[in-house]
């Protein structure tokens, strides 16, 4: 019977383990935390979205854009939900976002604890993995509690995102021991810092709009949805969403800006003929008061402010001038992004081990043979939306179904 050992106890790894034993392996699941799955339970605000229906090769992201889509396509999100649910986990649909019907992440968890348990999967916890070392019949890994032998090795150790959930990087520097090169890890999925003093003023707010990141004059990324305005800058799923192309340009050193549209249905132009009928039909009201009702109020006073129109100014007194100021603003707030949260506030990295160096048939390295790739240490991010619970379900299937025969 061929052993494997998995490195890492996360999502991937724990479907890799699965699927390794499935196939008749016997599997030595390696993790360096108190427990397994950890960062399972904080996905989805503790719902646990682990898949999405709309799948298409543009939810993926990696230096190389088709490389995901090999691995996704082979174990597809109707071929996750089958597999949940022959573990018991009946899914609920949330406009294509996938949880299970508990709608408690735990479940998740404890049905694929339970089919580790099951397929006789042995799980050694609090194990630190110093060294992957190839040897002539297999591999040799040093951890703090001994070595351990081993046919086949998959590396399943995470990124850099959450640290606290055991992603602390160190499996970046087992692969790069063994030739493998990194790109730049940098955090996804996660909060933008930005550099005006006005966002204290507006800290709590939030509003349907659209958020767009722009580099040296080019539009990087744009996303529409609820935006969190905050004390330090902007966060929501479309902030999330275009993260990861502000984290790679501000790695460049690049000028990074984000442009928020609070009326993303109208037009530049609608929204000046809107503003100035609006004030001609409350001519009466002060310029403070007739926006009351089209945006909060926070939001509403910053404009005033930023335009430098009198608070007391009539609404029918308002300027052309004065207008346009209150739609470009409304329309186009632009404001600098200095930097991203840290690791700690990331869901998930961008980055990682390059592409080019394992085979997307198997997931197996193109210098070791033997040695094989799962989940967040590879080069692929997924969108918010249970993208990145799909790339570990699919990647940790290929993996483990590639080192097991």
């Amino acid at each position: 019977m061929r052993t494997v050992a998995v490195i890492g106890g996360g999502a991937s790894g724990m479907m890799a383990a699965i699927t390794a034993a499935e196939a008749g392996a016997h599997v030595i699941l390696l993790e360096h935390k108190d427990r397994i799955g950890k960062k399972i339970l904080s996905t989805g605000n503790g719902r646990c979205n682990f898949t999405n229906i709309h799948q298409e090769p543009i939810c993926y992201h990696s230096e190389d854009p088709l490389f995901p889509w090999e691995i996704v396509s082979r174990f597809s999100a109707q071929d996750a939900v089958s597999f949940f649910l022959q573990l018991g986990v009946y899914s609920k649909n949330r406009n294509g976002y996938l949880y299970p019907n508990s709608d408690q992440a735990s479940a998740v968890l404890d049905a694929l604890r339970m089919e580790l348990k099951r397929l006789a999967v042995e799980i050694r916890t609090e194990t630190h993995c110093s060294e992957i070392l190839p040897v002539k019949r297999g591999f040799r890994i040093h951890t703090d509690k001994g070595k351990v032998s081993a046919d086949r090795v998959i590396l399943c150790a995470g990124s850099k995102a959450a640290p606290a959930t055991g992603s602390d990087g160190s499996g970046y520097d087992l692969a790069k021991r063994l030739g493998h090169r990194m790109i730049p890890v940098l955090p996804a999925l996660v909060q933008l810092k930005c550099g005006e003093n006005f966002f204290k003023q507006i800290a709590g707010v939030r509003a349907n709009g659209t958020v767009s990141v722009w580099a040296d004059g080019q539009c990087l990324a744009r996303d529409t949805g609820e935006i969190q305005l905050t004390n330090y800058g902007i966060s929501g799923i479309p902030v999330f969403q275009v993260s990861r192309y502000a984290a790679q340009a501000l790695y460049e050193k690049r000028t990074v800006t984000a442009e928020l549209d609070f009326m993303p249905d109208f037009t530049a132009e609608q929204m000046q003929a809107f503003l100035k009928a609006r004030a001609s039909a409350r001519s009466g009201k002060s310029a403070e008061e007739f926006l009351i009702g089209l945006f909060h109020k926070k939001l509403s006073d910053l404009w005033i402010r930023l335009s430098g129109i009198p608070r007391t100014k009539r609404a029918g007194e308002l300027t052309e001038e004065e207008i346009r100021k209150l739609c470009s603003l409304t329309k186009c707030l632009r404001v600098t992004v200095t930097e991203t949260n840290s690791f700690d506030q990331a869901q998930v990295c961008c980055g990682g081990i390059d592409t080019s160096g394992v085979d997307p048939e198997t997931l197996e390295s193109r210098f070791i043979p033997g040695l094989y790739f799962a989940g967040e240490i590879l080069d692929v991010d997924g969108m918010c939306g249970g993208y990145n619970l799909q790339w570990a379900w699919s990647s940790g299937y290929v993996a483990g179904r590639s080192a097991a025969v």
